[in-house]
């Protein structure tokens, strides 16, 4: 993965790399994965979801054939070349919204969506309270959350370290920190799941 050598922030790092995201990150392994995260939120057919942290919008596709045509699908991201490889692909969906907003400056109705994902995408929010409450005012009662990672805990924190220097304070907290943080936000965790291969977490608004 090239990126500039001159130290930068997150959205211009993830601006540089928005070019050949899908080519790097596409494959069948991805795939089953990602169908397997559409299982586990159960969506209904005229449900909204949000997705927090889209990038180039790998689960909108999946996303809105679950919803349906009544449906609708949010999703979001903080760099602006993500949104616009998203909506390159997916704005003719009419079910599908994207839009340019961070994770912590959601502004959405309270009690407006009935889920909420956020794939490949915690680590990198800067204040993670924020955002949670953010979601969970947005969220109906008993609304879903699902946060989740191709990668267990270690593994991606491991990663990040690699990739740039500033990227090694994007961590994933422990299940314990976790599950007190969701807490502390409104949700009710159901479960963690943390695997070498996967990290899932799954919570309800209470």
């Amino acid at each position: 993965m090239e990126i500039s050598e001159q130290p930068i922030d997150r959205r211009t790092f993830f601006n540089e790399v928005a070019g050949h995201w899908d080519s790097n990150h596409s494959n069948s392994a991805t795939t089953e994965f990602l169908e397997m995260l559409i299982a586990r939120l159960s969506l209904e057919k005229s449900q909204r979801v949000l997705d927090v942290g889209t990038g180039t919008g790998i689960l909108i596709p999946s996303l809105a054939k679950a919803v349906g045509d009544l449906g609708m699908v949010v999703a979001v991201d903080f760099s602006e070349k993500m949104v616009e490889a998203a909506k390159q692909k997916f704005s003719a969906l009419p079910n599908v919204r994207i839009e340019l907003k961070n994770a912590e400056e959601l502004d959405y109705p309270d009690c407006y969506f009935d889920a909420a994902i956020c794939f490949g995408v915690f680590p990198h929010i800067q204040d993670k309270e924020k955002a949670l409450e953010g979601i969970n005012r947005a969220l109906k009662p008993k609304g879903k959350l699902l946060i989740a990672h191709a990668l267990g805990r270690k593994e991606l924190n491991h990663m990040h370290s690699k990739e740039a220097p500033f990227l090694a304070e994007d961590i994933l907290p422990t299940e314990k920190q976790m599950a007190k943080l969701l807490k502390k936000c409104g949700f009710e965790v159901a479960y963690i799941e943390d695997q070498p291969d996967h990290y899932l977490c799954f919570s309800t608004k209470r």
